[in-house]
Parts: C-alpha cells; structure tokens; sequence
C-alpha cells in the first residue's frame, strides 16, 4: 500500500525505542521512551503558496529526520505504525 500525503505533510516510520539503557539495564515498556528518530517514507508535493505555486520539500523518502516528541499523529497502516507530520514539524535531517 503505499500513502499520498497532502500539501507539506510527512510520513515517517519511527526508529525503535531502545530495549535498555546504555549500563545494560532492560526497560519495560512503560519506561521506554517515544523515539524522535525516523525515515521519511512518504513526502507531499509541498504547501500551496499564497501566488498559486508549491514551495518545495526540503525532504525526500528515505531522510532520516529528528522531529518532536509529541508532534504529529500516529497512523497504524498494515500492521506498521508511522507518523504524520507538516514539514514545519521537523527538527533537522541527520546526516550520516
């Protein structure tokens, strides 16, 4: 299946959120932090500007982008979660 978003909207698929701590400790689910690392999977054609034209994405499938905590909203597509977020949402991009 594959997603369209709208406008300056994102999709992204979450990295996992780490199983234990860096002392080797095991974190129960409820100790594990939401993860604000993902892969864009899927990118709109850009928000509409107010002369009619699209403004570019500054991202493209398969960025590996930092976004907030709490932003956006959680989508379960096929069994997989992602998130939907605006373009604006987005932190940074990471470079490796």
């Amino acid at each position: 299946m594959e997603l369209r978003p709208l406008d300056d909207r994102v999709v992204i698929k979450p990295s996992e959120a780490q199983e234990k701590t860096a002392g080797g400790i095991f974190l129960p689910d409820t100790a594990k932090e939401k993860p604000q690392i993902g892969k864009v999977v899927w990118a709109g054609p850009g928000k509409v500007q107010d002369d009619g034209k699209r403004a570019p994405m500054s991202v493209k499938p398969d960025d590996e982008v930092l976004y907030g905590k709490y932003t956006g909203n959680e989508i379960e597509i096929e069994g997989q979660k992602f998130v939907i977020v605006r373009e604006s949402d987005l932190l940074g991009i990471i470079e490796r």
